[in-house]
Formats: C-alpha cells, sequence, structure tokens
C-alpha cells in the first residue's frame, strides 16, 4: 500500500505550517521525518493521518483520493500514534486496545477470544505483559507511550503513523521500537528528532524546515554535515559506518 502527499499547504491565522509539500515514503520502510520544532513534521503526520485538512493539494492512498475512501476502511489500512497520549482515559489497558480491533469487525459486534489474545500478544511484544487489567490513567508516561503504539499495531494496519514516538521511551525501549518496526515490514511514517536514530534505522528520510520540504532520500544522501547546519544550524561531523550509514556528531 502507498501513502502520498501531494502538494499540500495547510494554514493557521495566514502562517504557512506545510507549504507546497509532496512526499511518497517508500512502501513496506521506514521513512523518517526529521526537522526542528514548527518545521511542520506533525502538521504533516496530522493531514497524512486524516485529522487534518490541507487547504490545498491531496493525500493518495494508493492513488486514491484519500477524501473519497470510506472511514471504517481507511481505520483498516491506516493508524496514528499522535505524540500527545491522553492520560485521564477511565478504561482498563485492555479495553483502550481493543478499540483497535473495532474496524475490523461487523459494526455492533462485540470483542472475540482472537481480540483478547492479540492484545495480550501486542502488550507481550511491547515488554508491557500483565498489565492488560490496569486503569490506563495509572500507567506511567513510558508505558503509555508503548501501550498506544500496541494499540496502533493491533489494528493491523498497512501503513503506520508516528509522531515521535521515542519522547517518552528510555535508550533500550527505542532501540526495541524499531527493532519491531523493521522486522513488521510495515510502511512507516514516524516523526523524529533524534538524528542518530533516524539514521540507523530509517530507509528513507525527509527533512523539513518552516514547512516546506528541503530534502529527501536515504539517510547517507540527505544527512549531510551541509543540510543538518542548514535545517538545524549546528555543525556535525558526519562519518560513513562499517553498513555505510551515517554516524553524526553534533560538534558543541
Amino acid at each position: 500500500m502507498t501513502i502520498q502527499a501531494e502538494h499540500i499547504t495547510r494554514r493557521v491565522r495566514g502562517r504557512a505550517l506545510l507549504d507546497d509539500v509532496t512526499l511518497t515514503p517508500p512502501a513496506h520502510a521506514i521513512t523518517g521525518l526529521l526537522g526542528p520544532n514548527g518545521s511542520g513534521k506533525s502538521t504533516l503526520l496530522r493531514v497524512l493521518a486524516g485529522l487534518q485538512r490541507p487547504d490545498h493539494g491531496r493525500v493518495l492512498v494508493d492513488g486514491a483520493d484519500r477524501a473519497t475512501i470510506p472511514r471504517r476502511a481507511l481505520a483498516r489500512r491506516i493508524a496514528i500514534v499522535t505524540q500527545h497520549v491522553p492520560a485521564n482515559v477511565d478504561m482498563s489497558v485492555r479495553d483502550v486496545l481493543l478499540l483497535a480491533r473495532i474496524p475490523h469487525r461487523p459494526a455492533l459486534a462485540p470483542t472475540t477470544v482472537d481480540d483478547d489474545r492479540r492484545a495480550e500478544e501486542a502488550l507481550d511484544a511491547a515488554g508491557l505483559p500483565g498489565i492488560a487489567d490496569r486503569r490506563w490513567s495509572q500507567l506511567s508516561g513510558g508505558e503509555r507511550q508503548r501501550a498506544d503504539i500496541a494499540r496502533a499495531l493491533l489494528q493491523d494496519p498497512e501503513v503506520l503513523l508516528l509522531d515521535e514516538p521515542t519522547n517518552h521511551l528510555d535508550i533500550r525501549h527505542r532501540l526495541a521500537l524499531f527493532h519491531r518496526l523493521r522486522a513488521a515490514g510495515r510502511t512507516v511514517v514516524t516523526a523524529l528528532h533524534d538524528l542518530d536514530l533516524a539514521a540507523a534505522f530509517c530507509d528513507h528520510v525527509a527533512l523539513l524546515l518552516d514547512g516546506r520540504l528541503v530534502a529527501a532520500g536515504s539517510p547517507a544522501d540527505v544527512l549531510t554535515a551541509a543540510m543538518i547546519r542548514r535545517v538545524y544550524r549546528v555543525e556535525a561531523e558526519v562519518t560513513a559506518g562499517d553498513d555505510g550509514r551515517p554516524r553524526i556528531r553534533i560538534v558543541p
């Protein structure tokens, strides 16, 4: 499945949050959206997910305008994890995760034994065994982030959109998440601040600045010292690792 942003512009109170952005993330690969705060990463993800409408341009899903595709059909194919996961949800962790299975069941159909089993497996895979009966509001920030990613994966989407998914995760869980994403083989588009993480795991990266796409391609082609200086206004030393991927050191 392919998802594309085609000439997307979005303005709020006269300010362009996105300005004529065209991006085609490769299918079955991890695309990292990079750029400083306010560059348009979150807005682009929300437009791709259908949470915000562009003022100009369109999102294509397998070549069709997503605005013409029924919402239930889209929910079976696209999932998003937003940057700020709600904390004050008075539901069990299991019940929150099971919301992800609604698009896959007939209307008003109850959950199944298979749904329950898959929810438990999703939590186990996220390193959260035994928490299904806890209240969502009792989870720590890191637990809630990992559980929400488990919910999105339980939705079994072809395209997974993640807005800064590593914000509340320690180093071990950051690495574990990206190993899982790589192994899953889905089309992933994720906003990131960690350039080293993007260089190590992303197959494709897109650099945004002031709402415009300034570069897109492989990490080796895009994450150069000159491009990092242009977008982030810092100096960096970039070398090639044994695997050909860039290694980035920000110069103080």
